[in-house]
């Protein structure tokens, strides 16, 4: 099989995992403080990453002059992104949440991308992007909620709309150090420092949450944050991010509304409306239009001289 249909896949995967994880971590926050939960399941993949690292690659070592760098990724792309991800979700509506977050995020990674990266942005690029835009906006707005522009929602509309600009930004700083480092020894340093900027808000909150009443499901619901949601697909997406582009990758976003949807069908009894149904039509098709452009041939990279690696840590 093509490669590039491999990576479309991967990147479609994750959204679909991450967009089920709506539905699962709903269930969770019944029992856990947000916060608590978050970091549970960046903290408790700490470890796994750092053996992966171990095992795959020898060493866990980041050079000192990278520290800053990944720290400040980290404190926005984990610590700042998450925790205004879950009160956005608290101070507006589901659908405010899911369409602010999600929507804006492709259009802010193409903005940007020439401050980190070079990619160029094509007619095909802007009319498939175009036409998911329409059919999430479906998806979304399709649903009993609908979009509530009432005063009350305003606070989580602005911090649900502030998640796509921190996540276009983390994506972006971060797949340029891709380009320097494996994709997995840069995603275990910002989630390490991620979590570790976590750590203090999580004071105070461990005991709201009646540890003796957890059952099996919510320890499986802590499993597959951690394991599937993190540690594989943090991974994946990355990895599958620089081989399709920054740019064009982030519109593969637009599955995860439908996943959630779909979610909230088997574990909520959700209904699905024609609506949704004829979005995420438009959605699919935008992004297998985007997915079929032929890549252009590559520029002959410029050779430099290579300079000393700093010591690690």
């Amino acid at each position: 099989m093509n490669n590039k249909w491999i990576n479309y896949g991967g990147l479609v995967l994750v959204a679909v995992v991450w967009g089920a994880n709506f539905g699962i971590s709903r269930l969770a926050m019944e029992s856990f403080n947000p916060v608590v939960f978050s970091f549970l399941r960046f903290g408790l993949a700490i470890p796994i990453f750092f053996l992966i690292l171990k095992l795959t690659e020898g060493s866990v070592g980041i050079p000192w002059r990278m520290v800053p760098k990944l720290a400040l990724i980290g404190l926005f792309g984990v610590t700042l992104l998450e925790i205004t991800v879950m009160y956005s979700i608290k101070y507006t509506t589901l659908a405010n949440a899911s369409l602010l977050n999600v929507a804006p995020w492709p259009i802010f990674a193409a903005l940007f991308a020439p401050l980190f990266i070079r990619e160029s942005i094509t007619l095909r690029l802007i009319v498939g992007g175009a036409i998911s835009i329409v059919g999430v906006c479906f998806v979304i707005l399709g649903g009993g909620e609908g979009f509530s522009l009432s005063s009350e929602n305003m606070l989580g509309n602005a911090m649900a709309f502030g998640v796509s600009i921190i996540g276009a930004l983390y994506n972006l700083s971060s797949m340029s150090l891709m380009k320097q480092y494996s994709v997995l020894r840069i995603s275990t340093w910002i989630i390490a420092f991620g979590s570790l900027f976590m750590l203090p808000l999580t004071f105070g909150k461990w005991g709201q949450t009646d540890w003796s009443a957890l059952n099996t499901g919510h320890y499986m619901s802590i499993g597959y944050n951690v394991l599937i949601c993190t540690v594989l697909a943090f991974v994946v997406w990355n990895y599958c991010m620089i081989k399709v582009g920054a740019t064009r990758s982030n519109f593969f976003r637009y599955a995860v509304p439908a996943a959630a949807v779909i979610a909230g069908y088997f574990m909520f009894d959700e209904r699905i409306t024609p609506l949704q149904m004829c979005g995420a039509a438009c959605m699919a098709a935008g992004l297998v239009w985007i997915s079929i452009e032929r890549k252009r041939p590559a520029e002959k990279p410029v050779l430099l001289s290579k300079s000393p690696k700093g010591q690690t840590v």
